[in-house]
């Protein structure tokens, strides 16, 4: 395979993570898998809480393809797309537990319009403690803040005060 090609598939396969991610943190997390990630929008006591265990089931489909595509002799397009599903992996990794959520310590500052837009759009997301009514599921992109506070107002803030915590 011609490494460009390569490149082209792991840097698809990085942006079309986003659209994976906003679907299962939507429809799975805040679905049927809140059992687990409803540890994530508590306080944590510890280093590790049961939302974790996505990364665990996130990374499964990134080391099959990149051990069929470099050692099992398959198509050699599916070690770039495990790569960029391991990619999108590291990126969320930095972003969200240790930039948005602190989980390693460090004195970075949110100063691009970029960032603290992505950064506040999380926060929001959070202010939300059950798993209905909540915005912002993306980790890589999100719509404004005002946005998304007019959505909490509307939807998310009546939804709230009705449901419970599951």
């Amino acid at each position: 395979m011609h490494p460009a090609l390569g490149i082209l598939l792991f840097s698809i396969t990085i942006l079309g993570m986003e659209g994976f991610a906003y679907a299962a943190h939507r429809w799975v997390m805040h679905g049927p898998g809140w059992f687990l990630h409803a540890s994530h929008h508590r306080a944590r006591s510890g280093a590790f809480e049961l939302n974790d265990l996505y990364a665990v089931i996130f990374a499964v489909p990134s080391i099959i393809l990149l051990l069929g595509g470099v050692q099992l002799g398959w198509w050699p397009g599916f070690a770039w797309i495990g790569a960029g599903i391991a990619a999108y992996g590291a990126i969320y990794f930095g972003f969200h537990d240790v930039i948005v959520h602190r989980r390693l310590p460090h004195r970075y500052v949110a100063r691009s319009a970029y960032m603290k837009r992505i950064v506040q759009a999380h926060r929001l997301h959070h202010a939300v403690e059950s798993k209905h009514g909540t915005v912002s599921f993306g980790f890589l992109w999100a719509p404004r803040a005002e946005i998304l506070k007019r959505r909490l107002k509307t939807g998310g803030g009546a939804i709230r005060a009705s449901a419970d915590a599951d």
